[in-house]
């Protein structure tokens, strides 16, 4: 299983936003789409990523005047990636280990999906329903 299978059910569109936009367009962006991450463009390249928890702790930091900062000044850099060939399983280590929810998949320099723990939970629990339907048939077929 590796995150391609993702890829292939969840597609290959991917939200994401320059690094020099805004933290108030950013914030809109995130309110929009009903998403918790974006990935963060500079010069066609996965330059960080950018969450809900960096504007919360912008606006911690420097409060109403971190609205105006450009995306670059608080997102979380460098963005830890993962491509297609990745297993689901190491990809789900990486991200408990790591504390984090989002990864954007990256080949030959180009951000070419994203994938949430949510995806990559989704994933697992389906395989297993499955096997195990599966092996529920097998048993009583024997």
């Amino acid at each position: 299983m590796t995150i391609a299978a993702i890829l292939e059910g969840k597609g290959h569109d991917v939200v994401s936003i320059d690094a020099e936009r805004t933290v108030t367009e950013a914030a809109a962006l995130l309110s929009e789409r009903r998403i918790g991450a974006v990935p963060v463009m500079q010069n066609g390249e996965v330059a960080g990523i950018f969450s809900e928890r960096d504007v919360i702790h912008c606006l911690a930091k420097d409060g109403a005047a971190a609205l105006g900062r450009p995306v670059r000044d608080v997102m979380t850099a460098p963005a830890i990636t993962v491509t297609r060939v990745e297993s689901v399983l190491a990809a789900l280590a990486l991200m408990t280990r790591r504390r984090i929810r989002h990864l954007p998949v990256v080949e030959g320099g180009r951000c070419i999906g994203l994938v949430s723990i949510g995806d990559l939970v989704k994933y697992r629990i389906d395989r297993i329903e499955s096997d195990a339907e599966a092996m529920r048939a097998y048993i009583q077929t024997a």
